[in-house]
């Protein structure tokens, strides 16, 4: 810092893809400060290191951060909004250096706008500061790629570059005439091709030069065989050598016209290309990835009965055994259940680092047990586990919160009004043109009611053995549902320091018929892919409506007649599922001396 003359240098948790989850030689935030959060800011001054993170982190970053570090607590109520806002508050005759590979365009964009004003300036050191003290930093990834199949897709990557092209057509004026695109989900997509670079994502480091005539694809040579090669070649698609995208732009041999770049891009590649060699616009790939294909959708639907069937041999095996005395620990049971996803068809990985949380640890929404700090799941709270499987024909994402003693009034509530959040979504009728943030309200009306609220996002969209966490769509997203879009639903509530519920089903937007019709066939609703029983040992019966009281046993009766093909050779996990099906809603009444069973 003292010789690039900085006052200031920040280090994102982001890759040069922009990425959310990153490979382990990109980890630089987590090396140099001990932070494993998957979102979050390290800036460090001359004098003091911080780390900003919002509320989902807080806790974590109290635990994991050594006395080096300052939090910065993003989004407090006497706090910043962002990392930038708390910088800039701070800026005054000063330069900050950053990674341009590791901003975004817009991010540098808004930041260098909001220093000027201060007297400051952003400053892009040659090297990244971190690398050059990271001894042992593990070198990039050279996992091979492979050809994700016509019978998992539905479309050719063929067809799918022809669409981008058309795009690139229409837009105006007609000097765009190409596109650079960076976001490693949106490669594999387009061209149909996965990779193992990054953990839980089945992606690799790349980039894609598409213009009107041809397609570049940069990765590295020994990542590609010659099956991989030879099917470029069939799509038409050239390949160069990953480090090679920088000397291609420095010469721009599309010769005259612009590149169009999102917002998401790089800004070292905003830098190499010059303002006026390029234009910024939202993501069309991330608009066509979007909307899945029929094979996508019928995919989804098999790799949701696959990751239910999974889902609930963990839940009767795991109730047994804390029933008959065991002690099990959050890692263990993350472990098992991940045990009985491996055993699935078509299972390629795990599509996130697993959630699996009782007591205090369920009300931190990214918690992630480790084996040596676990802690033994109760009897007195909630278990939480959100997880999900990745496969090839689809990536899954669901959480369920059960009760193994007898829950409290207060658990009992909080847990009633989230279902009834989660009920308000799955049950939705709108009409064409509404947005997921639009929805958003419907699952926190039931908390509202009592005062309750959650921090954390509605839901996301989901890939197609692809990333977890896909847009544009989502609950906090302005952009119109459409059929096709696949979003989660996971309201939740989370008592600090005590216990922590949240209900998550993934859903796919379909055209729904209704009773008059106004304007046509324009309304919309929602299919469940998710297919995994909701205890309802937790649930309020008298806080229910008996809309919602049907909606919960129909839907437990559903994962009977989905998951019970699929679980002969488990008579545990059989025994278990038709039990929840036909359970009654509420808990056991005590009976004489105050003694309540829970008959099987």
């Amino acid at each position: 810092m003292k010789k690039d003359d900085l006052d200031y240098y920040v280090i994102p948790t982001e890759d040069a893809h922009g990425s959310e989850y990153v490979a382990v030689s990109d980890k630089r935030r987590e090396w140099i400060s001990g932070f494993t959060g998957s979102a979050g800011q390290a800036i460090v001054s001359k004098t003091t290191a911080y780390m900003v993170a919002d509320s989902r982190y807080w806790v974590q970053a109290r635990t994991e951060l050594d006395d080096n570090w300052n939090l910065v607590q993003a989004g407090h109520v006497d706090g910043p909004k962002d990392w930038i806002e708390w910088l800039t508050e701070r800026a005054r005759d000063v330069r900050v250096g950053i990674d341009s590979r590791m901003v975004s365009h817009h991010t540098a964009t808004v930041l260098n706008q909001a220093l000027i004003g201060k007297n400051s300036k952003l400053v892009y050191p040659p090297q990244n500061l971190v690398d050059l003290i990271w001894d042992g930093k593990p070198s990039r990834s050279r996992e091979p790629i492979f050809v994700q199949p016509h019978r998992f897709t539905g479309m050719e990557a063929s067809a799918k570059l022809a669409d981008l092209r058309a795009w690139i057509s229409r837009q105006p004026p007609s000097m765009q005439v190409a596109t650079l695109i960076s976001s490693l989900p949106n490669i594999a997509w387009l061209l149909n091709l996965r990779g193992d670079d990054i953990p839980f994502n089945p992606v690799f480091h790349s980039y894609l030069f598409v213009s009107l005539d041809e397609a570049i694809l940069f990765i590295e040579p020994a990542k590609v065989s010659a099956e991989v090669d030879e099917y470029l070649r069939s799509i038409s698609v050239e390949r160069k050598e990953y480090n090679q995208i920088w000397s291609f732009l420095r010469l721009k041999p599309w010769g005259e016209g612009k590149v169009i770049i999102t917002p998401e891009t790089s800004y070292a590649i905003s830098l190499m290309l010059t303002g006026f060699r390029y234009t910024v616009l939202p993501s069309e790939v991330d608009n066509m990835k979007a909307v899945k294909t029929d094979v996508e959708l019928a995919g989804l639907r098999n790799a949701y009965r696959r990751d239910g069937a999974a889902f609930v041999r963990f839940l009767a095996w795991i109730e047994e055994k804390i029933q008959t005395g065991f002690e099990i620990t959050e890692y263990e049971a993350a472990w098992r259940l991940t045990e009985y996803r491996r055993q699935a068809k078509n299972y390629m990985g795990l599509a996130y680092e697993n959630i699996s949380g009782s007591g205090a640890n369920a009300a931190l929404p990214h918690y992630t047990p480790r084996k040596s700090t676990a802690r033994f799941i109760d009897r007195e709270t909630p278990y939480l586990n959100d997880s999900g499987g990745q496969y090839l024909d689809g990536t899954c994402d669901t959480t369920r919160t059960v009760h193994f003693g007898r829950p409290t009034e207060a658990q009992c509530e909080g847990f009633t009004r989230v279902l009834q959040g989660h009920i308000a979504i799955d049950s939705a009728i709108f009409p064409e043109g509404t947005s997921g943030q639009q929805l958003d309200v419907l699952a926190r009306r039931a908390l509202w009611q009592d005062g309750l609220n959650y921090g954390h996002g509605t839901g996301h969209g989901v890939g197609s053995f692809l990333t977890v966490h896909e847009g544009p769509q989502g609950f906090s997203s302005t952009v119109p549902l459409v059929p096709g879009h696949v979003v989660t639903n996971e309201p939740g509530f989370y008592k600090a320091g005590e216990w922590g519920v949240r209900i998550e089903s993934a859903l796919i937007v379909k055209r729904v018929r209704t009773k008059n019709e106004f304007n046509g066939r324009v309304w919309l609703g929602f299919e469940r892919l998710t297919c995994v029983p909701i205890q309802t040992k937790m649930v309020k019966d008298v806080m229910l409506s008996k809309e919602e009281r049907q909606w919960l046993k129909t839907h437990n009766r559903r994962c009977l007649e989905e998951l019970e093909p699929l679980l002969q050779e488990d008579k545990r996990a059989l025994r278990w599922l038709r039990r929840e099906a036909e359970r009654g809603i509420g808990l056991a009444k005590s009976g004489p001396g105050g003694i309540a069973i829970d008959w099987d």
